[in-house]
């Protein structure tokens, strides 16, 4: 294994940490020399931080439901958390992984130093701090597959959103659904990780002949989703099948919403995009308005 690496982005204020998997950019925006302690803690936070993952792997990649024991690590320990309000639904604490290492170093930088503003990004999820009077924009994708910004969402400090994440058939991890992406937003970025994997999974054409499908561990050996079927490709498919597919995600994101694990979502197959979303949005795409309307309608595109 690689020893971590921390550098000082060029741009003098993002920090670059990297181990293994474990690829994040960070940036708090406050005082000088309190950025600079707080980045010498992250520093010395994540020297330890994959290693002690990886002695837990074998608790973390069990089915929450068949879960023994909680893991000692403090990551470890936010992944079980996160999952478990799912585990009506088969997962694993590794559907929380990124998310829990954004949220557990937000809280390393954060802890000891009061900033207006500050996140952490592993991959494109994102924890964040925010006082009330900060925003942040997040970037919106259609597709994990060609990773173009085609929208933002603008979140602030009252909006007690902490956490983002994506899943999809196109992303790093395996999925069993059909989405091109699907984006959460919730109070930490691992409940969101855990929330967009599971509304992603559900995105889905049972039985349909246009799915390629394979074992994940024949994709990944030590995968913990073991012999589940996971999605490689998809073929040509009618409209009424895409609706169907994000309507069933759109149900599952729906019942997280009225349960409170998560804030809003946004799914993306093949063009068609629905929204779960309590409030408006700020969005745009190339100079136009997105309107978010309720969960059961399509998204809008207006003319401003």
């Amino acid at each position: 294994m690689n020893k971590p690496q921390v550098t000082l982005m060029d741009d003098g204020s993002r920090l670059h940490l990297h181990h293994g998997p474990i690829d994040l950019i960070l940036e708090a925006f406050g005082e000088e020399d309190r950025i600079k302690l707080a980045y010498q803690n992250v520093e010395t936070e994540f020297q330890s931080l994959l290693q002690n993952l990886v002695k837990e792997l074998p608790v973390l990649r069990r089915p929450i439901k068949d879960k023994e024991k909680k893991p000692i690590c403090p990551v470890g320990q936010r992944m079980h958390d996160a999952v478990l309000p799912f585990s009506s639904s088969f997962i694993t604490p590794m559907a929380a992984v990124a998310g829990s290492v954004a949220d557990h170093i937000l809280n390393c930088l954060c802890k000891d130093h009061r900033f207006g503003k500050a996140y952490v990004n592993n991959g494109g999820d994102i924890a964040l701090y925010l006082d009330e009077d900060e925003t942040f924009d997040i970037g919106i994708v259609e597709t994990s597959a060609i990773p173009q910004k085609t929208g933002h969402i603008t979140v602030s400090g009252k909006d007690n959103i902490h956490g983002v994440a994506t899943s999809g058939m196109h992303g790093r991890s395996h999925s069993l659904g059909i989405a091109d992406a699907v984006t959460v937003l919730a109070q930490t970025a691992a409940i969101a990780d855990a929330a967009a994997t599971l509304i992603a999974n559900a995105v889905d054409i049972p039985g349909s002949p246009a799915i390629i499908r394979k074992p994940a561990n024949e994709l990944t050996p030590d995968s913990d989703l073991g012999s589940r079927l996971v999605t490689v490709g998809l073929k040509e498919i009618k409209q009424e099948e895409i609706n169907e597919a994000v309507n069933r995600g759109l149900t599952i994101a729906t019942k997280y919403q009225k349960r409170g694990l998560i804030k809003a979502a946004w799914i993306s197959l093949r063009g068609t995009v629905k929204i779960v979303a309590p409030q408006k949005l700020s969005t745009q795409e190339n100079q136009k308005s997105l309107k978010y309307e309720t969960f059961n309608n399509k998204l809008g595109r207006k003319q401003p």
